[in-house]
């Protein structure tokens, strides 16, 4: 349910570590209200901003775009077939 409201909203403003990544992979802008965030790698690429202090930003934050999404920033879904080629070629 939470995913679906995500979906189809214009961005998310949050304190939860795993609704950042989740806004992340919806290409949603997001805002952390806190000082800092498990998912460094969203901050760079403006699909996340941190906010704790001072919030005067928040409305101007959350109505940027998502920033540049990179849909291999978590890797190629490929890393099973990697470690079994790389066992296989280690033990053959």
């Amino acid at each position: 349910e939470n995913l679906g409201y995500l979906y189809e909203s214009h961005g998310l403003i949050t304190d939860s570590g795993g609704m950042q990544k989740e806004a992340y992979w919806l290409k949603k802008p997001c805002v952390t209200v806190r000082s800092e965030t498990e998912w460094k790698e969203t901050l760079g690429s403006g699909t996340n901003e941190l906010l704790f202090h001072d919030l005067t930003d928040l409305n101007k934050i959350i109505n940027n775009n998502a920033g540049e999404f990179d849909e291999n920033l978590y890797g190629d879904g490929k890393s099973a077939e990697k470690m079994v080629q790389l066992i296989t070629e280690k033990y053959n």
